[in-house]
């Protein structure tokens, strides 16, 4: 088990209207932070009737939808076909507005490694290794996102319950070791095109090896 989390408090709250490039829109009310672990500006979406969603959850309730979304600015920005990050983030805003929740923004581009190293890790992409061995092929560890802050987030916005929109089951596993209650894994669409078909499979595949190893909570 992990310690104890160390306190975040929130920094700022605004009411952000959102629009996307297919014309959906809704709003969300956008929380700042201080006191994350890592000291980067992690954002939290609350969508939908959220407040509710959070307030009505309990042992027999229903708890709010979130997904924790890493940051992948060619995908979520600029609609990069490498990936399926832009696709994930249109689907979880509007499915979290429907359910009341929250979609937590984290800032850890590339699984963690960075945006430059992305790119890198593209290059050896296109020789042939597969997005989790070029990440090793780097130096880096195949998945080094980490959902610390994830978790102080959620506790400082009140929710230690959650049904959790992914379909990574590594992010249950370390939200659960962290202290918050995963009440149930939600999965995401799958959105395949030629240019992420490769990607999808490795992604694929390791989720797979995830969930079968043994988990203690």
């Amino acid at each position: 088990m992990y310690a104890p989390l160390p306190a975040a408090t929130i920094r700022t709250q605004v009411t952000v209207p959102l629009r996307f490039p297919d014309g959906y829109a809704t709003t969300a009310r956008v929380f700042s932070f201080d006191g994350l672990v890592d000291g980067r500006e992690h954002l939290a979406f609350g969508l939908g009737d959220w407040v509710g969603a959070r307030d009505r959850d309990g042992v027999d309730g229903v708890a709010p939808l979130v997904r924790p979304h890493s940051e992948c600015l060619t995908g979520d920005v600029f609609g990069s076909q490498r990936c399926d990050c832009g696709p994930q983030l249109r689907e979880a805003v509007e499915r979290i507005a429907d359910a009341g929740g929250f979609l937590l923004y984290l800032r850890q581009e590339g699984r963690g490694i960075g945006l430059y190293p992305k790119l890198d890790a593209y290059a050896l992409q296109d020789a042939g290794l597969d997005t989790y061995q070029a990440n090793v092929a780097l130096g880096h560890g195949e998945d080094e996102r980490d959902y610390t802050v994830a978790a102080q987030m959620l506790a400082v916005l009140g929710v230690s319950r959650l049904a959790l929109l992914s379909n990574n089951p590594e992010k249950a596993e370390q939200l659960v070791r962290l202290g918050v209650t995963v009440t149930e894994s939600v999965p995401t669409g799958l959105f395949v095109s030629p240019a992420n078909a490769g990607y999808l499979a490795a992604k694929a595949s390791r989720a797979a090896r995830t969930a079968d190893r043994p988990f203690v909570a």
